[in-house]
Parts: C-alpha cells; structure tokens; sequence
C-alpha cells in the first residue's frame, strides 16, 4: 500500500515537470573522454540543478536504456541527456573542473566553461545540443557551447569558433 501511495506521488510530481533533451555529439576519442557538468541558474543565479531538476541518459548507439545519474548531471562524447525541471525560466550552462580535463594538460588551468542557454520552460524548444569549442584553428580552446541548433559534422562534430574572450 505504501509503495504504491509513492509511485503515485512521483508521478504526480513527475507530470508537473518539462522535458529537455541535451546531446552532446561525438568528437575524437581525446575530448570525448572529457566531461561536462550541468549547471542550472534560476532568475535569481541560485544554483538550482539538483533541486529543481532530475536527469537520465542514455547513449547514442542504445538510446533506448536509459541510466538514472548517481550524484553529478554530467556528459560525455556520445551521450544524451534527459531531462525534466520544474517551470519557469532558466540559465543552463556546462562546465568541466580544472582536473577533469585529462589529456588536455596544456588546457589545465582553468575551468571550461560554456556559454549561458536561457532556458524558459513555456517555449517549445525540448532539444539543446553540447559541443567543444574551439579557437580559429580548429583546435581545442577548453569551453563548451550550448545552442539549439545541430552542430555541423565532418567526421566528428566540428568544434563551435568561440572566442572567450
């Protein structure tokens, strides 16, 4: 009786969330190996991810199972995000710690980081996509970038130009 009065409740509580969808394509083995956190900002910059929001992920070649995250909402090269977070309007972004960015040693002083998404859960959109960024060389600058549009592809997922500065 009990268990069945809590699955109720949760679907209750579940229904009343919005759904999003972030991907985050593959690149080369190195920066899939790389991953990144979510981060999720109210209107008032309160860190509100792991209060507002649940997540699950599943991977690009099984998108049909689907893993429940542990501690952390993070990504890798290949995998996909879903999640579900209470309405209202949002500031999503990812970041990578310092020592989290192995084999990138020479990328290894500061944090990356990416742009800030805003997020409002009245708008249509339910799919964002993560890729690395990169400098005008095409090389690997230690950022991420958020947008609602599908990356381009090569063989990989071409690095977004961002410039941090």
């Amino acid at each position: 009786m009990k268990k069945s009065l809590l699955v109720i409740l949760f679907s209750i509580f579940n229904s009343l969330l919005s759904a999003i969808t972030i991907y985050r394509p593959f690149n080369n083995e190195d920066i899939n190996s790389v991953p990144c956190y979510l981060r999720i900002l109210d209107e008032n910059n309160t860190d509100v991810t792991y209060t507002y929001a649940n997540a699950s992920y599943s991977w690009y070649d099984h998108p049909k199972y689907f893993y429940y995250y542990k501690n952390k909402f993070y990504l890798y090269g290949g995998q996909i995000m879903h999640l579900k977070i209470k309405p209202g309007k949002y500031k999503i972004e990812f970041y990578t710690p310092k020592d989290k960015t192995y084999p990138f040693q020479y990328l290894k002083k500061t944090e990356w980081k990416s742009n800030s998404y805003y997020y409002d859960t009245e708008s249509d959109l339910v799919i964002l996509y993560v890729s690395p960024t990169a400098d005008d060389n095409y090389l690997y600058n230690g950022g991420w970038y958020i947008d609602h549009k599908t990356p381009k592809f090569f063989y990989y997922t071409v690095p977004k130009y961002y410039d941090f500065n």
